[in-house]
Parts: structure tokens; sequence; C-alpha cells
């Protein structure tokens, strides 16, 4: 299977959790801070597939996608502009946009010209011995873009910003990303996100 059979925003799995995803129960949802009136501007200075930004932006939140990969900002775009024509999720799309940059670069100058409330980084898992337990989709999408050897020094970027909070997803036994103690942390099955409150 292709990676780009994995990107697409109006069918499979993402569908699915749009759906029955648990809406604002979710975890993601508790740590980027989804309230009853509140939806978050959120810059996802990882954004990959765009699968954590599609599901924010179906809870109401506004999200400014930052992919460096070339390949998979490609594939992503391609995916906005098709979901774009499908009358059930046009309105969610509407409320992405997709910058090709490196994010360390960027978020400096992003937070000085839009209203950022958070700033939301999945970097790539840490490498497991055993390759069987990471998902398929997460092996091609390592093999694009390689390892993200410069994750600590984006948390320092986003930490350094003017947003309010910096979320950072985690396996659940991972250590905190460059030893940064979060202000409070909240638990999935089996991810961890750390939050940052500035």
């Amino acid at each position: 299977m292709k990676l780009n059979d994995y990107v697409d925003f109006t069918k499979g799995s993402l569908d699915y959790r749009r759906r029955n995803g648990g809406g604002r129960k979710q975890a993601l949802a508790k740590a980027i801070g989804l309230k009853k009136a509140a939806n978050p501007t959120v810059v996802d200075a990882t954004a990959g597939l765009g699968r954590d930004a599609f599901i924010l932006a179906s809870l109401g939140c506004k999200v400014h996608m930052l992919e460096r990969s070339p390949v998979v900002a490609a594939l992503l775009s391609e995916s906005l502009e098709r979901a774009k024509n499908n009358t059930d999720i046009a309105p969610i799309i509407e409320r992405l946009k997709l910058t090709h940059e490196d994010a360390t670069n960027y978020l400096y100058k992003l937070c000085l010209i839009e209203n950022i409330d958070v700033i939301y980084l999945d970097p790539m898992y840490p490498h497991r011995q055993k390759s069987a337990l990471v998902k398929q989709e997460m092996r091609l999408l390592r093999t694009i873009v390689g390892e993200d050897v410069d994750a600590a020094a984006l948390l320092e970027a986003a930490l350094e910003s003017r947003c309010k909070r910096v979320v950072v997803k985690r396996p659940k036994v991972a250590t905190n990303l460059n030893d940064h103690k979060p202000s409070f942390c909240i638990e999935s099955k089996n991810t961890r996100y750390d939050v940052y409150l500035k």
C-alpha cells in the first residue's frame, strides 16, 4: 500500500474517527483545551498525514498545518483539494491551512502575525526494536521523512513563542521531550499528551 492511500479525509479510519471518536471528550481535544464555548486556534507544527489536524478542525478549531517534507506536503495538499469537493466535510477543510515549511524556523514569525492559542507537536515516535508493532503507515512515513532529530529544538521554539499552550504527543511510557516537565498530562490507551501552559 502507498502512503497516499492513507491521506484521505473522506473515508476509512479517519472518517470513522470523525464520526465516532468521542468528540470533545477525547484525550486530544482535552489536551488542546477544547471546552464548551472555546475553539482554540492551533498550529500543528508537525502535520504529517494531517490526521490530528483534521480531527481538531472537525471539532471547530482553525488549524494551521506545517509540514517540511515536500513529498508529504504535496500528498497532504492534494488530499485537501480532493476533500473540498465532499459536501460533508468541505466546511471542516475550510478550517485547515497548510504551509510547506520547516516549523522550527517558521514558528516565531507565525506567532507574530497570527493569534495562536496552541502549538501542537507530534514528533516521530522513538524507533522501536520490534518494528512489527509500528503501523505500516508510520513505517512508510518514517522512510520518507526520516527521524525527527530536531524535535527537542522544535519544542524549545514552541515554548519561546507567544502562544498560550504547547501540547506534545508522546508514547505513553516515553520520557518527557528534552526533559521538560509539563504542566500536566492527559493519557489515552497508548498515548500521552504533555501540556505546557505558558
